[in-house]
């Protein structure tokens, strides 16, 4: 098993002064709902509006002056490629970023916010991924990963060493699972630290890849739905170091409607008067679905990001 707690530890060191420590931050309404005391993980506060930033930065810090030199490229729904735009512009890195064709508008914007350049392909995240890694080997470049990559892994579980270091008594976190790079880096950091934490996998029912891999047993291709989590919906790349960190760290998954997603947006405009995207979404609706099981626990919310789109807002209001 990999050593994740040290390679948080590690990565924690590289990237402090490139990433914002977010707020966790009590919320009583959300507390009062659920007969919970309840805390959200202010990740659509971060650079770029994700937590993405946390492991793209990792990641390129942790190159070599020889591997920058040849260039990054990666691909992504939108969060992770405007982290890594964002990384290669602080570094002075030369990259690309792939994204699918049929990415949010707020998304691509927020890339290009960066500077990096923007190509498109395919309008399925796995195939752009593919593409890109292909890409990157035919042009002797650097891929890095949105989530088959140990140090983008560690570099997301940042957020399980700040959430331990901000609450004393944590009895379940809930996690939104697209590739499973964030719930794999933050229950790995936080399971060395409590095992008893139970982390928990929040999936969309239009995109439950990892939920229905570890089910199967292997990670498997399925069909995907168009979801209001457009960062956690698409396939997982075969061999993914993820697999094997979720099936032997996650305590269990939650599938939630398009509809519980939509609700839960608006309880978190209503209460906290946050803007939040569908995976955040996600990750609340799974709570609100199972709050009998949590009465009076300690609970974390991970809101992952703030990426959503103007019009995809007002779809979710009207």
């Amino acid at each position: 098993m990999l050593d994740l707690k040290n390679e948080v530890l590690n990565a924690q060191n590289q990237i402090r002064s490139y990433i914002r420590e977010t707020p966790l931050d009590f919320s009583v309404g959300l507390s009062k709902t659920t007969n919970a005391q309840v805390y959200l993980k202010c990740e659509n506060i971060q650079y770029t509006g994700s937590f993405k930033v946390r492991g793209a930065l990792n990641k390129l810090l942790s190159l070599s002056l020889a591997e920058r030199n040849q260039g990054v490229v990666t691909a992504s729904s939108g969060n992770h490629g405007a982290a890594v735009a964002y990384g290669l512009k602080k570094l002075n890195i030369p990259g690309i970023v792939f994204v699918p064709e049929n990415t949010s508008i707020a998304k691509i914007e927020n890339i290009r916010n960066y500077d990096a350049s923007l190509e498109f392909y395919a309008t399925d995240c796995m195939q752009t991924e593919m593409y890109a890694r292909e890409y990157a080997k035919k042009h002797n470049m650097i891929y890095v990963s949105p989530y088959n990559d140990l140090q983008v892994v560690a570099g997301q579980g940042t957020i399980g060493l700040e959430i331990t270091r901000q609450l004393d008594k944590i009895d379940a976190i809930f996690v939104p699972i697209g590739g499973g790079g964030l719930i794999s880096g933050i229950a790995g950091y936080v399971k060395s630290i409590s095992p008893k934490i139970q982390v928990i996998g929040c999936l969309p029912e239009n995109s439950p890849v990892m939920a229905n891999s570890i089910k199967a047993g292997k990670i498997i291709e399925m069909e995907t739905k168009p979801t209001l989590s457009d960062a956690t919906a698409g396939g997982i790349e075969p061999g993914a170091i993820t697999f094997d960190l979720c099936k032997n760290l996650v305590d269990d998954f939650i599938v939630v409607s398009e509809q519980e997603i939509k609700n839960a947006l608006i309880t978190i405009i209503k209460t906290q008067h946050y803007l939040v995207e569908g995976a955040s979404g996600v990750a609340l609706a799974s709570l609100l679905k199972n709050r009998d099981q949590f009465v009076g626990k300690n609970v974390v919310v991970i809101l992952s990001g703030a990426n959503i789109s103007f019009e995809k807002l007002k779809d979710v209001l009207s």
